[in-house]
């Protein structure tokens, strides 16, 4: 694809309550105009981007907007603000692929049913991303619109790794371990590709939390399984957990299952724990016995899964923090490493506080990386490969 063929795409990446964007030029190679998120709050959608090292903060609108218009909104401010135009074909990264995609897809009416299909396994993303796609068929119908799944990554489990130990029946009809935060996985993969490791852990750590464990960088294992519900102690979600409790929710404590859905996926976890909140750094300044709990139980799960991620793999040569308490939060990893110090893992104090790219002293038998993810350039190297496959480029 020569330079004189570049062509704009924006890759949108929502999640439960923000919606991030990069718009990217595909020609020989991809360069990123701009990158950004919106967010919405009782005053309006707040917009913050930055290009070629200027910021931008900007209202889109007060008061609350739909998604179309909101959309709109977006696409109108990128081309008056880059003078571009607006992009000619969009992104998006859904959730839950299930087994049916295994790779990024053109979004057909019957892909986009598809994806919708597999909603209950991802309540609350899915549908935040569904959404956006319909909106931008209405307001841009003549847009080829591109999916990409955070499950893909994850496609070639296989058992021991996949399985769940119930009736076969079950697992024909769907109910296996998939991973997610593939689009993460992928990109630090990449950035992981020259390095020559071999056996890697990548803790994706934010409001969301998962472990994957690489080897030549495809997906070993990982913390989360059927649901995103699965794994690690999250922001609101409880992660691992006995399944005899949710039966015990619903037939003692007389929860519906809607009311449990809900407990799951956002009175739990950190929030739930600490009673204050799901916020890492405000535990972290918290004086509350609770919050210090609370953050004990995070690390604990972290250095706990990581054993057994490097169980899986045999052993650990590299182990990468990402995500934004993996990317920001010093003080979290200093806690993690010395819960693995016993599996060789040892800081360089002063690099881990200064958030440097390699953190691990020069002792350490493991290496320890900080390495920012970017899914939103994923997203556009996928457009790009969709696209030209299908013959839509300029």
């Amino acid at each position: 694809m020569g330079a004189e063929r570049a062509r704009l795409v924006l890759a949108l990446n929502a999640g439960s309550s923000s919606l991030k964007f990069g718009l990217y030029e595909i020609g020989s190679d991809i360069s990123a105009p701009a990158r950004g998120g919106i967010k919405r709050t009782a005053g309006g959608a707040v917009l913050e981007a930055s290009a070629d090292g200027e910021t931008f903060d900007h209202l889109l609108a007060p008061g609350a907007l739909e998604d179309d218009a909101l959309l709109e909104r977006l696409l109108v401010w990128l081309a008056e603000t880059f003078g571009r135009g607006e992009p000619t074909a969009i992104g998006h990264r859904i959730v839950h692929g299930g087994m049916q995609f295994a790779g990024p897809v053109l979004l057909t009416p019957d892909a986009i049913r598809a994806a919708d299909a597999l909603t209950a396994l991802a309540p609350l993303h899915q549908p935040a991303a569904l959404s956006l796609i319909r909106a931008i068929a209405r307001i841009r119908p003549q847009l080829p619109q591109v999916g990409c799944f955070d499950t893909a990554f994850h496609h070639g489990l296989a058992p021991p790794v996949s399985r769940y130990a119930l009736p076969r029946a079950y697992e024909d009809k769907g109910i296996r371990r998939y991973g997610f935060h593939g689009l993460s996985y992928e990109y630090l993969a990449g950035e992981l590709s020259g390095a020559g490791k071999k056996r890697v852990v990548v803790a994706h750590l934010g409001s969301g939390a998962s472990l994957c464990a690489m080897r030549n960088g495809k997906s070993q294992d990982t913390t989360m399984g059927f649901s995103a519900l699965d794994g690690l102690v999250m922001s609101t979600r409880p992660g691992q957990i006995d399944a005899g409790v949710l039966l015990y929710l619903l037939r003692q404590e007389k929860l519906s299952p809607d009311e449990l859905e809900h407990l799951l996926y956002h009175e739990s976890g950190l929030k739930g724990v600490s009673g204050i909140s799901g916020d890492v750094r405000e535990l972290l300044a918290s004086d509350a016995p609770a919050a210090a709990e609370a953050l004990d139980l995070f690390v604990f799960r972290i250095a706990r899964e990581t054993a057994a991620m490097a169980n899986t793999l045999e052993g650990l040569d590299t182990l990468v923090f990402s995500g934004g308490i993996g990317e920001h939060s010093g003080p979290i990893r200093a806690r993690v490493a010395e819960r693995l110090a016993w599996l060789g893992v040892s800081l360089d104090m002063a690099a881990n506080a200064g958030n440097r790219r390699r953190i691990s002293a020069p002792s350490s038998r493991v290496e320890v990386l900080v390495i920012p993810t970017n899914e939103e350039i994923v997203i556009a190297r996928q457009m790009a490969a969709v696209l030209e496959a299908s013959h839509l480029h300029p």
